[in-house]
């Protein structure tokens, strides 16, 4: 199904419960949705937290009107930030009537999303929902015994389930996680569709040169969290052979950047380990082109837009067998799985990818690039905006 081009526009309404300038992969969507939403014509809002204490205000970005809800940090993270539904529920409705939404789409279903889809079914308004997120994504920031936070999985599972189940179409980035929703949330429809990636951004422009790295490098982009596992890539790091001069460039921050950078010191990487800190669009684009290696540790990616990044950049991988991530991978052609937390396995196939001759590691590379385009932002668009326009979950073959 196609929409044709004589539709109107549509109002959209996008509740994140994470936004820039948060840096992850759901903040990252949304963000791209909205820009891209509003370049096909439509109007579109954008409702989150504010990154900061102080009353509520809206802001008018290129992507989108984005109104920011009062907030209130944690202890346990160093970004995140809560609504407290008291505190939002009336501005929501108020929101409604300003605004008066076609559609709206939720990101999740916590504080925002929950209240924004009750206050859209309520008024009769079209819900997309989509899924980004893990229960056991929360487990690093909840200082509880592994039990108790077994059991807040699980009402998160069902809440899920109850809220989302109240959506007119429900969609999360890839098929396992749409089982994992099947088998926890016991939602019977969920639509696997990618997060979508501009493969192209990523491309050496004709007649543009950027220099390569003096020593072979590895690269990792995302957040400095537990589960991310980057100290695992440092150690295997450490294991490759000394000969072969292994660096590791690290972009981006989080709150075990102190204990990451402790280790690395710790196994006499200091030259060899560089942490980038946040990086600009440019610079990481830079650092995806440059890197000989892509690897991702994490155990609990549900797509990895850093990854889907890499691979239009047209670098090989090294991904972790977990979640998602083995969708991304065709073992020994683009490059290869590794055991979870197995820093041995992991430093084993580092060696392995920076000793094949050059050649066979650009192939490796524009096979990574040929398995990113199913994943087009502009497909993943068209979707979405076919659905927000009543298309049907059967309409949609993927």
């Amino acid at each position: 199904m196609t929409t044709p081009s004589d539709q109107p526009p549509l109002t959209v309404l996008i509740a994140a419960d994470t936004y820039p300038p948060h840096i992850n992969g759901a903040a990252q969507f949304s963000y791209r949705l909205a820009k891209g939403m509003t370049g096909r014509g439509h109007d579109v809002h954008v409702l989150a937290c504010r990154a900061d204490n102080g009353a509520s205000f809206t802001e008018f970005r290129s992507e989108a009107t984005v109104h920011r809800l009062r907030s209130h940090g944690v202890w346990t993270h160093e970004y995140f930030r809560i609504c407290f539904p008291w505190e939002i529920k009336k501005e929501i409705s108020l929101l409604f009537d300003r605004v008066k939404p076609d559609v709206v789409h939720i990101q999740s279903h916590y504080m925002i999303g929950e209240h924004v889809l009750y206050e859209a079914v309520k008024r009769g308004v079209r819900i997309v929902a989509t899924n980004h997120f893990m229960p056991e994504n929360l487990n690093p920031f909840l200082p509880f015994p592994q039990w108790f936070k077994d059991i807040i999985g699980k009402i998160s599972w069902k809440d899920m389930g109850k809220v989302m189940g109240q959506a007119d179409v429900v969609t999360t980035p890839t098929p396992l996680a749409a089982k994992a929703m099947h088998q926890h949330a016991f939602l019977r429809k969920v639509l696997p569709l990618s997060n979508g990636i501009d493969s192209s951004a990523y491309e050496l422009q004709p007649g543009e040169v950027i220099e390569p790295h003096p020593s072979p490098t590895v690269l990792f982009v995302g957040r400095l969290a537990e589960e991310k596992h980057v100290d695992v890539l440092i150690n295997a790091v450490a294991k490759t052979p000394a000969e072969l001069n292994v660096h590791l460039e690290i972009v981006g921050g989080g709150e075990v950047r102190g204990a990451l950078e402790a280790e690395a010191e710790r196994l006499g990487l200091g030259e060899r380990v560089k942490f980038l800190g946040l990086a600009s669009d440019e610079d990481l684009r830079e650092a995806y082109i440059t890197a000989d290696l892509f690897c991702m540790p994490g155990t609990a990616e549900l797509q990895s837009l850093v990854t889907l990044e890499a691979m239009s950049a047209s670098t090989p991988v090294l991904l972790a067998d977990a979640m998602a991530l083995p969708h991304l991978v065709r073992d020994g052609e683009n490059g290869y799985l590794f055991t979870p937390n197995d820093s041995d396995d992991l430093a084993e196939k580092i060696t392995r990818i920076l000793t094949l001759p050059a050649a066979d590691r650009a192939a490796m590379g524009k096979a990574s690039r040929r398995l990113v385009e199913p994943h087009s932002i502009e497909g993943t668009l068209q979707t979405f905006e076919d659905l927000y326009r009543g298309a049907k979950f059967e309409d949609k073959v993927l």
